[in-house]
Order: C-alpha cells, then sequence, then structure tokens
C-alpha cells in the first residue's frame, strides 16, 4: 500500500495549543476580546534536558503554577484568563513538553527531585514572583522547593494536597493514572477520561485530552507523561508521585519541610469524595502551621478544573 494509501485511513487530528482559550472563555463566561498574551518558554535544567512552560502576560510573572502529576501547565488555563496577571505555568519534567523527569539524585522522592528542577526553573524564568501555586504533585514539589530554595518561594499555595496524602486516599486517581499507555482511537480516550471525570463538561475534557495526549504516526493516542517511557518513574509506579514511600520518611521529611516554612501559606482543599485531602490532613497541617488559611471549595481534586473562577478569586486575594 502507498504511503498516501495509509494517510488516508488515518484521521488526523490537527493541534494548536494556543487555539482553545476562547472555549475556556466561553464555558465560563469570561469576558474574551482575542488570544491572551500566552508564549512557550524553555529552561535547560542540566546539559541536554530542559524544562517547558507558559509565560502569560508581558510583565515579570507574578505567580508560578505547578500543576499535578499526569497534568500539563494548560490545566491552568482558565485560572490564568481568570487572573488575568503575569504568571508562569510549568510543565514538570517528563509532563506536558518538558523533557524526561530528573532520575537523579536517587536518594530523594520524586517531589523533591522535581523540586531541585523548580528552583532552577524558577530562578530564570519567574525571580521575583509573588506566589508559588502547587496543585497534587505540584504542591508537594513546591513544598520541596520552599525547603531547597526558600527565597523564590514568598507564599506558597497548596490545591488539595498535604504531605499527609497516600495511595489509598489517590486510589481514583492513580487507577485512572495507571490505566493504559495508549488507545487506538480518541473516542476511546475521551470515553475513559468521562469515565473518571464525571462532573466535568465533555468539551473541557475533550480540550485537556488535546493538551495532554499525542496522536502517534499511525493514528493512536498516547498521554504525553507516558511517551517518555520506563525512563517516566511514573510510568514504572505510579506511586511514586506520592509522598508514602519507602518506610514513610519521605512523608515525614516533607511535613518537617512544610511545618518550616515561614512565609504566608493557604491550603485550598476540594470537598467532593474525589479530594485527596482529609480532615485528619487538614488538623496536621494547622497543627504546624497555625496561621494557615484554610479555604474549602465544592469542588473535587483538580480545583482547577471544576472551579477554576473561585480558585482564581482566592488566589488574587492572598497575593494581594
Amino acid at each position: 500500500m502507498s504511503d498516501q494509501g495509509r494517510d488516508e485511513r488515518v484521521e488526523r487530528v490537527e493541534y494548536d495549543e494556543f487555539a482553545y482559550f476562547h472555549e475556556n472563555a466561553a464555558e465560563y463566561g469570561l469576558d474574551y476580546d482575542g488570544p491572551p498574551a500566552v508564549r512557550r518558554v524553555s529552561v535547560e535544567i542540566e546539559p541536554r534536558r530542559h524544562l517547558s512552560a507558559l509565560r502569560w502576560g508581558d510583565g515579570s510573572p507574578e505567580l508560578v503554577l505547578v500543576h499535578g502529576g499526569a497534568q500539563n501547565a494548560h490545566t491552568w488555563d482558565t485560572v490564568a484568563l481568570a487572573l488575568d496577571r503575569p504568571l508562569l505555568a510549568v510543565d514538570l519534567g517528563g509532563h506536558g513538553h518538558s523533557d524526561v523527569a530528573r532520575t537523579e539524585p536517587t536518594a530523594l522522592s520524586t517531589p523533591e527531585r522535581h523540586g531541585l528542577d523548580l528552583a532552577v526553573a524558577v530562578a530564570a524564568l519567574a525571580p521575583d514572583a509573588g506566589a508559588v501555586v502547587g496543585m497534587s504533585l505540584g504542591g508537594l514539589s513546591s513544598i520541596a522547593l520552599a525547603e531547597q530554595a526558600p527565597e523564590l518561594v514568598r507564599r506558597l499555595v497548596l490545591v488539595d494536597v498535604t504531605p499527609g496524602v497516600t495511595g489509598e486516599k489517590a486510589k481514583a486517581i492513580l487507577d485512572f493514572v495507571s490505566g493504559p499507555a495508549t488507545f487506538a482511537r480518541f473516542d476511546d480516550l475521551l470515553a475513559r477520561t468521562i469515565e473518571f471525570n464525571p462532573t466535568r463538561t465533555v468539551e473541557s475534557l475533550r480540550r485537556g485530552i488535546l493538551h495532554n495526549a499525542v496522536q502517534q504516526e499511525d493514528g493512536s493516542w498516547m498521554w504525553r507523561y507516558r511517551r517518555h517511557g520506563d525512563d517516566n518513574p511514573l510510568v514504572n509506579d505510579s506511586r511514586r508521585e506520592l509522598p508514602d514511600e519507602g518506610d514513610g520518611t519521605v512523608h515525614q521529611r516533607l511535613w518537617e519541610a512544610l511545618g518550616a516554612v515561614t512565609v504566608d501559606v493557604m491550603l485550598v482543599r476540594g470537598m467532593r469524595s474525589q479530594s485527596v485531602v482529609d480532615d485528619a490532613d487538614e488538623a496536621e497541617l494547622v497543627r504546624r502551621l497555625p496561621g494557615a488559611r484554610i479555604e474549602h471549595l465544592d469542588a473535587g481534586h483538580s480545583i482547577q478544573g471544576d472551579t477554576p473562577l473561585e480558585l482564581a478569586q482566592l488566589l488574587d486575594d492572598f497575593v494581594r
């Protein structure tokens, strides 16, 4: 069969990562007078390994947004549109458009290794940011960043995560993340995503998949975070994204790092069943940081997807 014949049998889906902002705005009733000023930037973390990010606005980034495991920087699109201020949304190593995740030093947990990457990226791309906002794995990595480079974290926001998260609490999320790496058709991938995200609109999930998966030459689809194969810790064992590894020392290290933070901290907790933060986690955070601000939203784990406008309002108020 000729190459032309093979191409005709493969249904190609065009993708432009900057072509969907009007959909985000329309879904949440945001004013939209044209594409926002967003561009993709990158920084070399170590030789031949780069971290990629989305830079919103023309001024110096006022916020750094760090996504959760198996997500990417576009998870913050609606929040960024609502905030309408300069900010940086990072693709963690092995996610989105960033190169494979850091695998050394092996003595550190996955969040701690991501923290090392963030220290380089934030220093280069957003050194004056007023706050670092981390969701899930991004929140744990931001705690590590605050310990490793405290001068870069002037305020810290944890979005539905504390060091108390466990595999049991995050089982539904891990079941989804550790599912098939490839799908024969886009509709198959969409159907699985809808199954695990019943409260989200189909349009938002379709948009999220286009940002988080890539179509192969044969027409099949692969999650971006799975494209690195065995080099990506998320593929080998999704539990490595959680702090409760091994004998629990990582869990304790992250709690101690959070308790040592001296800047303002806010926990934004989702109150639906998909949340991975429970009352005991919240109480432990308050015990270690009595001055921490606690906010509850009617959302699941991915608060930035369930209630982006409410989250943006909290971030705006916290930074002010």
